[in-house]
């Protein structure tokens, strides 16, 4: 794979490797939302079908890219956060087994998958949180956080969240072994891969997940505010967490809306927030997806490899520190200071050259996407050689 630059609108002066925290629009996936913004200004050319047909098109694609085999297990959310809430909800509706008492999340996990399970553990005073925090020290850091987090892993644990990259520093753990706890101790399994998808591919056929849930507006390429997520069969039949028309059965008529249901679609259809038909954000998402299908998610991730290996290596040799590549993945890691430099020395750096990073703690979180190049990568590396040398 070459850099796919020409498919975005970004300068040569500007220097984005931040795609962590937002990625910029493809053009084609831009383009979509200006025909869904205009869309809206002809009304009657909207039919009730035009409510499910793109939202059905996005499920499938998004189930392809994650080897789903059943569209219908996916749902449409504004927020991971939405995800997380309905997740708790019907963990409470279901019950919770005497002897589950630990809820099982990694050190410094992002807020939406972590105040989730504080609140169900305050409605459940026989749940605890376990915190499985980073090894301090930084020698085999990856290995070792997986290793912790694999021992947490027990019978009494009720379910284990994780970002499979994560999103503070990249660090990787590895979905498979942690499935086989999961399966063996009968632990519900919750992946956030909104740091993950699109460079390192998720086979649902593999993983078996209970839940997994990812934001659109980073490595999705897509919109702010639409989230897409795959419900496991623990959720079948299960309770959304709002009471909307469209999920329920026979939405589709809408000339028999006022002869009620007590019952839901089938599948995860139930889950879908309320006006998930969102007619701006749903076809960008779908062109979005094309784009990940045809690039393939491997291919991205080594592309993302191979442009930062030469770069890193130098940053080693300029007294940075960069987890081994078998715990991190290639294209969001963090970047730790040598010990006579200021993150704030850095910062000032970094954007008097237009380049843009994020900044977590005294490191530097840096996530390459397919539009970065050589160029970007030079930028950035002989500005941390330069100042490492004072």
């Amino acid at each position: 794979m070459t850099t796919k630059k020409e498919f975005f609108s970004i300068p040569d002066n500007i220097h984005y490797l931040n795609c962590a925290t937002m990625s910029p629009l493809p053009k084609k996936v831009e383009e979509a939302g200006i025909k869904g913004l205009l869309r809206k200004s002809q009304p009657y050319e909207i039919t009730q079908e035009h409510f499910f047909d793109t939202a059905i098109d996005v499920k499938k694609k998004f189930a392809k890219l994650i080897n789903c085999i059943d569209y219908e297990q996916i749902a449409i959310m504004p927020s991971v956060s939405y995800g997380m809430a309905t997740v708790v909800k019907n963990i409470l509706r279901k019950g919770i087994s005497k002897h589950k008492t630990k809820i099982v999340l990694a050190g410094e996990e992002f807020p939406s998958d972590v105040y989730a399970w504080q609140e169900l553990a305050a409605e459940n005073p026989q749940l605890s949180i376990k915190t499985i925090h980073a090894p301090q020290e930084l020698n085999n850091r990856g290995q070792n956080w997986n290793s912790e987090l694999l021992e947490a892993l027990q019978q009494e644990t009720l379910l284990v969240c994780i970002s499979p990259t994560h999103w503070a520093d990249g660090t990787l753990f590895d979905l498979e072994k942690i499935k086989d706890k999961c399966v063996e101790n009968d632990i519900l399994f919750i992946i956030d891969a909104t740091q993950h998808l699109e460079h390192q591919a998720i086979d649902i056929q593999k993983i078996k997940p209970d839940f997994l849930v990812a934001a659109t507006y980073k490595w999705l390429l897509g919109p702010y505010g639409t989230t897409l997520a795959y419900f496991g069969k623990y959720f079948d039949d299960g309770f959304p967490l709002e009471q909307t028309w469209i999920g329920r059965k026979n939405s589709q008529d809408f000339k028999n809306l006022i002869n009620y249901q007590s019952d839901y679609q089938e599948g995860a259809f139930r889950y879908n927030m309320g006006e998930f038909s969102n007619f701006i954000n749903l076809p960008m998402i779908e062109k979005a997806l094309d784009l990940l299908i045809e690039w393939q998610p491997a291919e991205i991730q080594n592309y993302a490899k191979n442009l930062g290996e030469p770069y890193l290596e130098r940053l080693r040799n300029a007294d940075y520190w960069i987890e081994n590549e078998e715990f991190r993945a290639a294209h969001l890691f963090g970047i730790r200071l040598p010990e006579n430099l200021k993150i704030e020395t850095v910062q000032k750096a970094l954007s008097e050259q237009k380049v843009f990073v994020s900044y977590r703690g005294n490191a530097i979180r840096l996530s390459v996407n397919v539009w970065n190049n050589e160029a970007d990568m030079e930028m950035f590396t002989q500005i941390l050689e330069k100042i490492s040398k004072g």
